[in-house]
């Protein structure tokens, strides 16, 4: 069974024709894990025990004619998601070995239709990261070649999905984990409008800028996906008070007279040769299909990584500021309160997580707050603006998803300035809550995936997996190559 391209749908009619069992299903993902994983360590926790158990309830309700759309599809959850029974880690030293008493409201709706858990994804520690290589417990590889990064801080999630050790995956997206990793790994991800999704039980990184949503092999399935995480949740009070639609309502539909806007600064020398001339290219099928391209101008783009770091380190620290050793997190050791702290904090956290904690709580001291963090939340208004004015005459943004490939492991260890510039490309989506989704649209020399990012009016994900589908049914994906360590 080809598990690296079959779509939920296709799932689901196997599972339906009795074509294969929900048992069958999970074992055959149980033993693709085995066989690749220790190569990619994309999983922290696997779940074979649970996930066998939830493959014959699964069967029962299929057998009984009742079975949902997820109803026994094998499925990843990021590891800072709250699994009921289930370690979730963060990636950290610090919950190492936490184990939540209840479920995550996107893992309670997954639930409800009886999906199956294989594990846990691995993912940047706290979510902190755009390589996957700050995890404290597997580093991920790019399944395409295994000397590259997956990207972050969904890497685990993607690169599970992209070399088929589970059908689809849940991850989060704060400045671009969701669609940058699945750029990496050549699948598609999808950034829901903020508070589409419900947050309760997200381990948060950046509150205002967090959220939930889906990475599978189309857009198609990622609006299968989000149909059964969405929705307002009384737990959380910044979900939307919106309806859930069937986001794959307009899927098949002509985009003639679609107008897809190009703002000039993503094209910029920043971004890679190659990668600029595929998104190009893409812009051009659309235009071929009866859309029509729009230019126009982000102008503030250029204070966009500032903006952001500022925003996401000090809601991090605040956020983090629980985790000590006794309410919560690795316990400490010392003659005093503060020593126990202090060596709960250095021995819990990793290098990438006390830079940014550093960074937060500078921008929220006295003294600094108005000269730093004021002034990003002023700037967070102005991309609001933009991206308003742009959308009165332009139905969806094209942009590239990140400016360069998957670069080696290691590369950008030394520099993380460098791989906070690398996000230029994904953060003003989160800053201006809107939904945006990433697919891939060409691969450079050495067969790296190149990923191309759409961007619509809030609560408007409908129009854009229509988009992303409509480029994907004449896109010709180069399936990974995990098993031999890289593409060739």
């Amino acid at each position: 069974m080809d598990l690296q391209n079959t779509s939920l749908t296709g799932l689901r009619q196997l599972l339906d024709s009795r074509s294969i069992s929900a048992p069958e299903l999970a074992d055959a993902y149980l033993d693709r894990i085995r066989t690749v994983d220790d190569t990619l360590l994309s999983y922290i926790t696997v779940t074979p025990e649970e996930a066998r158990a939830q493959a014959q309830k699964a069967q029962a309700r299929i057998d009984a004619g009742s079975a949902a759309p997820l109803t026994g599809i094998p499925l990843a959850i990021k590891d800072n998601l709250c699994t009921d029974g289930v370690r979730t880690t963060c990636s950290s030293r610090m919950l190492e070995d936490f184990v939540p008493p209840y479920d995550a409201t996107a893992v309670e709706k997954l639930k409800a239709q009886d999906f199956v858990m294989l594990g846990k994804a691995s993912m940047d520690e706290f979510a902190m990261g755009g390589s996957n290589q700050t995890s404290a417990f597997a580093k991920t590889r790019n399944p395409y070649d295994t000397s590259c990064v997956p990207g972050g801080s969904s890497g685990g999630s993607a690169a599970a999905v992209s070399a088929g050790l589970c059908a689809a995956a849940l991850g989060s997206d704060t400045g671009g984990s969701i669609r940058q990793p699945a750029a990496f790994c050549g699948v598609t991800g999808l950034k829901p409008t903020y508070g589409r999704v419900s947050r309760y039980g997200l381990v948060a990184f950046a509150s205002s800028l967090d959220q939930i949503g889906p990475i599978a092999h189309s857009a198609r399935d990622c609006g299968i996906l989000l149909s059964a995480i969405a929705g307002q949740d009384p737990r959380d009070a910044t979900s939307a008070a919106q309806p859930v639609p069937d986001f794959n309502e307009k899927v098949g539909k002509s985009l003639k007279g679609m107008k897809i806007a190009l703002p000039k600064e993503f094209y910029g020398d920043a971004v890679d040769d190659e990668v600029k001339e595929a998104v190009l290219a893409a812009a051009k099928t659309y235009a071929s299909m009866g859309a029509e391209l729009v230019d126009c101008s982000i102008s503030t783009l250029k204070y966009a990584v500032a903006a952001y770091y500022l925003i996401a380190s000090a809601e991090a620290a605040s956020n983090l500021s629980r985790f000590d050793g006794i309410k919560y997190g690795l316990r400490g050791e010392g003659k005093t309160f503060d020593q126990m702290i202090r060596d709960s904090r250095s021995r819990g956290f990793g290098d990438e997580v006390k830079r940014r904690i550093l960074l937060g709580n500078y921008a929220l001291s006295s003294g600094y707050y108005d000269a730093y963090y004021r002034k990003a939340l002023a700037l967070k208004q102005e991309f609001i603006q933009e991206y308003d004015r742009i959308f009165q005459t332009a139905d969806i943004i094209l942009t590239p998803t990140a400016p360069t490939v998957a670069y080696p492991i290691g590369q950008q260890d030394q520099d993380p300035v460098k791989m906070y510039t690398a996000d230029i490309c994904t953060v003003t989506v989160n800053i201006a809550s809107l939904p945006a989704i990433s697919t891939p649209c060409g691969y450079n020399k050495a067969g790296m995936p190149i990923g191309m990012s759409l961007i619509g009016r809030r609560f408007d994900e409908a129009t854009l997996i229509q988009a992303a589908d409509a480029f994907e049914q004449g896109f010709t994906v180069i399936p990974a190559k995990p098993e031999g360590g890289a593409a060739k």
